[in-house]
């Protein structure tokens, strides 16, 4: 039935995006807002659907939308009032039943945008993404004005309404996160990169997702916040809120881009964690943290997760972050402008400070970094990793696979932090794990649920396994030049065979007799070449 329901539900997503093919919109700019906002509109109106039919009986019929259009102001307001928080209220003239049947009517485009924004109005205090300025991003935008060609509007509007009302979405509500997790991946599979290229993949890997989760909380835990700085389309937020358990835990995120903020709300959404969405703030968290407690202090965190961009030009506010105010967030540095190639700015580096400086006293954090950073000798990344030892802050690392991210090839590797680890450091080297896949043009490697369950329990066992995982002292890192590579804390082992005085005299002899013979032939081949060496010379004279 699960597979029945995901593939029904791929099917509309396929269906939305041939539509935009047919009207200019395929590949175009704008066309992944109108696949996920034409998604969310089916996704609320089914949704809504859903739920008042468990709150009144009588609606549990076919035509429920009729017999909901003859209740008095007063009855439907109750039954508004009875709904959950997360469910979005909407009116009887917004649902898509009423659009397809009024489809015919002239400006049918304008009817549905305006249906749309009305909806996005009606739930403004719950659904909007706020901007580090304060200001409102709502639910929905104007669409059918995505179309360059007025003539084009109507027609676009009806073949989507068309869509949304040939498939039921109420059977869906009972599916948990792998199902969405599933659904929300191949809904952004096409759109998970910003035009410029410029920040981190929108989708982080599920078996990055699931290690980060699975380690990061290992006990059950209640009323937590958890964090991220850059939060992109919010997979490890997803991936943490539900091993916490989403009635459990308030999610708080910050991310420059406008794009992933609207994926993010979307994913809330899907999620069971509506509650958080006046949380998602689009904005710069370097130049502008948003989040802070009452007393105008950067707020502390239980957990926080990030995958935040590696590189990036931000020489443009370089030296406006480089204040009195900031030299304890960014304790370690702030990079410097290169004369050359701005764009390789090592904006990672600021992120993983921010993140120390968040963390709660019994805070516990998992930041994807380049694997560069876990051994580099000097800089910034050397004083990182010093305080993180120094102050006993340090859980692990686990290096990962090459090419675990398809569309980049630099190494990564995974840097969990624990403000109450006091003891035992555990390091892994899982750079030899996972298969080769090819992932469209790029490669990409998959690890099995088995090789992540490995990962998981070695680290949360704290075993030592050999030529994997080791687990040291944060003394013996201190010895080791505060290196975080497990590779250099691996024992080197040496093998003795136990042989005779006779044996080994035959051995020793077998070897002279072999070097005398390599030389001997070293000779011959000296005395050819310069022979011939010779030979050139005189036939030059």
């Amino acid at each position: 039935m699960v597979r029945q329901f995901e593939a029904k539900t791929k099917e509309l997503i396929d269906s939305l995006k041939g539509i935009c093919a047919n009207y200019g919109l395929g590949n175009d700019g704008n066309e992944f807002k109108i696949i996920t906002q034409s998604f969310l509109y089916k996704f609320m109106n089914d949704k809504f659907a859903y739920e008042i039919k468990k709150i009144d009986k009588k609606l549990n019929v076919e035509n429920w939308e009729k017999i909901l259009k003859a209740y008095s102001e007063s009855e439907y307001e109750m039954l508004l009032m009875q709904l959950k928080p997360d469910t979005a209220r909407l009116k009887p003239e917004h649902f898509i039943k009423q659009l397809f049947e009024r489809q015919n009517i002239s400006d049918f485009g304008k009817f549905f945008d305006d249906t749309l924004m009305d909806i996005a109005a009606f739930n403004s205090d719950v659904f909007s993404v706020i901007t580090e300025s304060g200001t409102k991003i709502q639910l929905f935008e104007r669409l059918t004005e995505f179309i360059y060609d007025p003539r084009d509007h109507d027609p676009f509007a009806r073949a989507v309404i068309n869509k949304l009302v040939s498939v039921n979405f109420e059977d869906i509500y009972e599916q948990k996160y792998d199902f969405y997790s599933t659904i929300f991946e191949y809904l952004i599979k096409d759109y998970n990169k910003d035009g410029g290229g410029k920040y981190a993949e929108y989708y982080t890997p599920h078996a990055v997702a699931k290690i980060m989760a699975a380690i990061l909380v290992k006990n059950p835990t209640q009323n937590v916040t958890v964090y991220d700085p850059s939060a992109g389309s919010g997979t490890l937020l997803m991936s943490v809120a539900h091993a916490i358990g989403e009635e459990n835990c308030t999610i708080l995120s910050q991310d420059i881009s406008q794009k992933s903020s609207n994926l993010l709300r979307l994913n809330l959404i899907l999620n069971n964690l509506v509650h958080s969405i006046p949380n998602i703030i689009k904005g710069n968290t370097i130049t502008n943290p948003y989040h802070k407690d009452d007393d105008g202090k950067l707020e502390k965190f239980d957990f926080i997760v990030s995958n935040p961009p590696f590189k990036l030009d931000f020489s443009d506010f370089r030296d406006d972050i480089d204040t009195k105010e900031n030299k304890d967030r960014f304790f370690a540095g702030i990079p410097n402008i290169p004369p050359k190639k701005k764009e390789s700015m090592a904006i990672y580096e600021l992120f993983i400070q921010h993140i120390m400086y968040s963390l709660k006293k019994s805070g516990k954090a998992a930041i994807v970094v380049p694997t560069g950073f876990i051994t580099a000798q000097s800089g910034i990344d050397k004083r990182i990793r010093e305080k993180l030892i120094d102050n006993k802050m340090l859980a692990g690392v686990v290096s990962m696979p090459s090419n675990i991210f398809a569309t980049t090839g630099t190494n990564v590797s995974i840097l969990f932090l624990d403000r109450t680890n006091e003891e035992d450091v555990v390091l892994i080297d899982a750079s030899n794990l996972g298969e080769k896949v090819k992932d469209g043009k790029n490669q990409k490697t998959v690890l099995t649920s088995e090789e992540e369950q490995r990962i998981i329990e070695t680290f949360n066992n704290k075993q030592v396994v050999d030529d994997f995982s080791v687990v040291v002292k944060y003394d013996e890192i201190k010895e080791k030049n505060y290196s975080l590579s497990a590779g250099q804390y691996f024992e080197i082992k040496i093998e003795y065979v136990d042989i005779t005085h006779d044996e080994f005299e035959e051995k020793m002899n077998n070897y002279k007799a072999n070097l005398a013979k390599m030389f001997e032939e070293s000779r011959k081949l000296e005395d050819e070449i310069l022979s011939n060496f010779d030979g050139l010379e005189k036939s030059d004279l």
